[in-house]
C-alpha cells in the first residue's frame, strides 16, 4: 500500500480497519483510498473551507464502535453552513441554541417526532448521546465545501461507506436501519442482503420533504409521526437488546 493510502486508512478506528483488512491487497480498494486522500488534501488547501474539520471526518466511527452498533441512521453529506457539521449525521454542536436560525429544520422535525413517540424532547442538537449508545450516525458522503451541498458526491465517499455498511450488515445481526429520504433508501439493498435486520423508511425530515411520499416522517399538521423511535426500541427489546435512551 502506498503511503498516502496508508495514512488515510490509519485515520479509521482500529475496529473499522479490521472490517476492511482483507481488502488491503486489492488494487481497486487502494486506488479508492488514495483518491479520497488526494482529493481531500487538495480541497483543504483551497480558500473555501471544508466541513467537518479534518479530525472529525470519521467521528461517527469513533463514537460508535463496531461491537456497539444497534441502529444505523443514514445521512447524506455534512451540513454546509459554517459551525454545524461535526462528523455525525443530522447532529450539530451542543452550543447552538434550538431557537437559533442556524438550528436545522431536520433536527426540529426529529424533535417533534421524538415527542410524538412519547420520548423526552431534545435539549440541544448534539446527538452524541445516541452515538454513544450504538446509533451509528453515518453520512454517505463525509465532507462538503462551505455553501456547496453534494459537491463531493463523486469523490468516492459513497463507495467507502457502502463497503463499511456491507461489512457491518454481514457481521452484526438484528440491526435497525433508519432510512429517511430517497438517498438513504438506496441503502436498503445492503440491509436486505442479510437476514434478521429491521428496515424503517420515511421521507427525509428536513423542510417540506418531511411530509412527502407515502411514508411521511411527519403528517401534515405535525400531529402524527412515523413512529421510528418507538418501533426501534420495541425491536431491540424483542432481540434482548437494550433500548435507546433517545
Amino acid at each position: 500500500m502506498n503511503l498516502q493510502a496508508q495514512v488515510f486508512f490509519n485515520r479509521l478506528p482500529k475496529d473499522y480497519q479490521a472490517l476492511l483488512n482483507d481488502l488491503l491487497g486489492e488494487p481497486t480498494f487502494i486506488d479508492l483510498l488514495t483518491s479520497l486522500a488526494s482529493q481531500e488534501a487538495q480541497a483543504r488547501e483551497l480558500e473555501t473551507p471544508i466541513f467537518p474539520i479534518h479530525s472529525d471526518v470519521f467521528k461517527a466511527l469513533f463514537l460508535t464502535p463496531v461491537r456497539n452498533i444497534r441502529v444505523i441512521l443514514i445521512g447524506q453529506d455534512p451540513y454546509h453552513t459554517p459551525g454545524l457539521a461535526h462528523g455525525l449525521a443530522f447532529s450539530i454542536p451542543h452550543e447552538i441554541p434550538m431557537q437559533s436560525k442556524l438550528f436545522p429544520s431536520s433536527l426540529r422535525n426529529i424533535n417533534k417526532a421524538l415527542i410524538l413517540d412519547g420520548f423526552r424532547a431534545l435539549s440541544h442538537g448534539n446527538l452524541s448521546h445516541w452515538a454513544n449508545q450504538g446509533v451509528l450516525l453515518l453520512n454517505t458522503c463525509l465532507t462538503v465545501p462551505m455553501g456547496m451541498p453534494h459537491a463531493h458526491r463523486n469523490w468516492g465517499w459513497a463507495q467507502l461507506t457502502d463497503i463499511l455498511l456491507n461489512r457491518i450488515a454481514m457481521r452484526l445481526p438484528h440491526l435497525v436501519w433508519l432510512l429517511w429520504g430517497s438517498a438513504a433508501q438506496q441503502k436498503e439493498s445492503i440491509a436486505n442482503n442479510c437476514q434478521g435486520h429491521l428496515v424503517l423508511k420515511a421521507s427525509h425530515p428536513s423542510g417540506l420533504g418531511v411530509y412527502q411520499t407515502k411514508t411521511p416522517f411527519l403528517s401534515k399538521g405535525g400531529m402524527i409521526a412515523c413512529g421510528h423511535f418507538k418501533k426501534t426500541n420495541t425491536w431491540l427489546i424483542q432481540q434482548n437488546l437494550d433500548p435507546i435512551r433517545w
